[in-house]
């Protein structure tokens, strides 16, 4: 969804030792929310969500970056980065906008970085909001490892363009999206033109590193570092989310000590107005 939804939304950059990091962020006061988008596109997917919540009330600064690898960021420097090490980018990011501590959101690939940010700096995290996470079998996560995200280059007759609309496409219709037959059909509406187009631009934007974070989120032991969560964390059930990760929000609630778990109607009105009441008590 295009920025101008959100009227005063800024954008700027941002040094670490990678190089330069993307953020969009609207201005507040008290605890900042960071916000951490989904792989494989850029926060300009968390506009939306932004917009919903200042009209839900939130009166902290909104903070989004584009994870090193997406959007307009820098790439990562490791070859294959873990979620330690995405974690530890936001530590420096943070470092670089002088902020002591945060309350901070993540979406799908954004929530297990969220986690991992979570259990390695403490000290920097005073509420966690994870909005669609699961702990995938091991059978279906080493196909998920095997197929999801390849590594993709350029190519001279540009059929890497092909291949990207059609791999956002493709993960609307499926999950995962390379199972294309009924038994994995998601229920979800056709995405707008619009949509896809903006989101096949993010993955070419990032079309050489995207995979990384991807496949470090899928890596990652959700079961094992769960429980590590000590600050007072949010699990969303909503209601637009995929029926896997609506189905696992109890589970995930449950592995985290001091967790509550809310189901929300409403797209992202309901997800904000859960958000906007969590970080008012």
């Amino acid at each position: 969804m295009p920025s101008a939804t959100v009227p005063l939304l800024e954008r700027r950059f941002l040094r670490i030792a990678e190089g330069l990091v993307h953020i969009r962020s609207l201005a507040g006061r008290g605890t900042p929310l960071l916000m951490i988008h989904p792989s494989p596109a850029s926060a300009r997917g968390l506009e939306p969500l932004m917009g919903a919540l200042k009209t839900a009330g939130i009166a902290a600064e909104l903070i989004a970056p584009d994870t090193l690898g997406h959007g307009d960021s820098a790439p990562p420097a490791p070859d294959q980065p873990e979620m330690s090490y995405y974690a530890d980018s936001l530590n420096r990011l943070l470092d670089a906008l002088a902020l002591d501590r945060v309350d901070i959101y993540g979406a799908h690939t954004g929530a297990r970085t969220a986690c991992e940010f979570a259990i390695q700096f403490p000290s920097r995290v005073n509420r966690v909001i994870l909005d669609g996470i699961v702990e995938y079998p091991p059978g279906l996560k080493q196909e998920i490892l095997a197929h999801y995200a390849p590594a993709v280059e350029p190519t001279a007759d540009g059929s890497h363009m092909i291949w990207a609309f059609n791999f956002v496409r493709d993960q609307a219709f499926h999950f995962p999206y390379f199972k294309c037959d009924p038994a994995h059909r998601q229920t979800r509406p056709m995405p707008t033109p619009e949509y896809l187009h903006a989101h096949t631009v993010d993955v070419l934007k990032g079309l050489t590193t995207y995979h990384k974070a991807y496949n470090a989120a899928f890596r990652y032991p959700v079961s094992d570092r769960l429980p590590l969560i000590s600050a007072r964390t949010l699990v969303l059930q909503a209601d637009v989310e995929p029926t896997a990760l609506q189905n696992a929000a109890g589970h995930i609630s449950g592995l985290i000590p001091n967790a509550t778990r809310i189901v929300t109607q409403g797209g992202i009105t309901g997800k904000a107005d859960a958000i906007a009441a969590f970080l008012g008590t």
